[in-house]
């Protein structure tokens, strides 16, 4: 008997140890880790320079609250404000919560203008979090199924298509655009080179907010320290998660301008965000990535990466596209591909799969071995899949 509520369909197997691109299991066996727990854990598992930040934080302070000043969360504020170019920062525990402290922008943002029912626009097929604002801001219907009556107040529109957007520019409650730079849970859809600098000038014309979840793509997941950088903008807000903390809990909401003065003292909150630990684990994060060179890192291995998956899988019909940006990879096939989740599983590589494209969120720190064993297994299947095909 199972006491936890049967909201997950875990595999079948519990892992209890994990070093750099590897995790291993109860029974001993490793495990090439091309998930990264959804990309959170970029840097590797137990990467020693965070591993020694988390203990010798933990040895001095946990938590206290914030109604009191806490020095590395001000020093991480500053780090990650130089950074994005932008002015301040309000300190969370998910993406989720960056992204409830988005939508709470976007409101007041609104009631500063007049606008009564403020209403933002997201995208289809878009995921900003299971609270009820973000599950309502997302756009897919398969998640947000049994939750109605939902909040109000989003409309969704097609991603990548500026007529969409467009469209709504009658309206006089629309504040707000909020968009993944690229879709990661829908299976890596990248947009067109320029649609982020179309939107924001929408944005600007209309004095609407550019709102960009980057919880999947930030903290140097494409290449660059946040994906919208290769567009060579910055947005009035951005939310970021995932692997800021590489595992250490964290969400964060900044703005620029006008966005960065609307929470005042009693108009948000949380507990445990900010938090000494939280924040000093995020800043050796910040830390690793410069000295390590890891943006370089992720920009050779996603050529390389490219590149042989391009050669290893040409003539394979099953294949419709492979898309890739820095170490987010998606390879959709012309099938339903679930039944990879376990068979990889067996070959001991840890992916994803959404509907028909196999999901890699591979540690930013992977080698050229590593790399090559990833593909190996990854086409091996791809080829089965393939040779099934043929034989009906």
């Amino acid at each position: 008997m199972s006491y936890l509520m049967s909201n997950y369909a875990p595999l079948n197997v519990a892992f209890v140890k994990g070093d750099g691109c590897y995790l291993t299991d109860d029974k001993g066996d490793q495990y090439l880790d091309a998930l990264c727990g959804v990309g959170v854990t970029g840097l590797g598992h137990c990467h020693p320079e965070i591993t020694k930040a988390i203990q010798s934080q933990a040895q001095q302070l946990l938590h206290t609250s914030n109604w009191y000043h806490i020095k590395h969360q001000e020093t991480l504020a500053e780090a990650l404000c130089k950074l994005a170019k932008m002015d301040n920062v309000f300190f969370a525990n998910s993406g989720a919560e960056a992204n409830e402290a988005a939508i709470k922008i976007a409101r007041l943002h609104g009631h500063a203008n007049n606008i009564s029912t403020p209403t933002i626009l997201t995208a289809n097929q878009s995921f900003h979090g299971r609270t009820m604002a973000t599950l309502s801001a997302t756009g897919n219907a398969k998640v947000q199924a049994g939750f109605a009556p939902l909040v109000s107040e989003f409309i969704h529109v097609d991603f990548n298509s500026l007529e969409a957007i467009k469209q709504h520019e009658q309206n006089s409650n629309i504040v707000a655009i909020m968009l993944e730079p690229i879709q990661g849970e829908s299976g890596i859809v990248i947009p067109s080179e320029t649609y982020l600098n179309q939107v924001q000038e929408i944005c600007q014309k209309n004095n609407w907010l550019l709102m960009l979840d980057e919880v999947q793509t930030g903290i140097g997941r494409t290449g660059k320290m946040f994906a919208h950088q290769y567009n060579g903008i910055t947005p009035d807000v951005l939310t970021l998660a995932k692997g800021l903390g590489n595992g250490v809990p964290i969400g964060a909401c900044l703005a620029k301008g006008a966005a960065a003065k609307l929470l005042t003292p009693g108009t948000h909150g949380s507990t445990f965000g900010g938090n000494p630990l939280a924040c000093y684990a995020a800043l050796s994060v910040l830390k690793v990535i410069k000295e390590d060179k890891i943006l370089d890192n992720v920009k050779y291995m996603s050529r390389y990466i490219a590149s042989a998956l391009s050669k290893k899988l040409k003539h394979i019909t099953t294949v419709k596209e492979i898309r890739i940006k820095g170490l987010m990879i998606a390879i959709e096939l012309d099938q339903n591909c679930i039944q990879l989740l376990q068979q990889a599983l067996d070959k001991k590589l840890l992916i994803n799969v959404t509907g028909q494209s196999i999901r890699l969120l591979p540690p930013l720190i992977i080698n050229q071995q590593q790399a090559d064993t990833m593909i190996d297994i990854i086409c091996g299947l791809i080829n089965d899949l393939q040779a099934q095909k043929e034989q009906l």
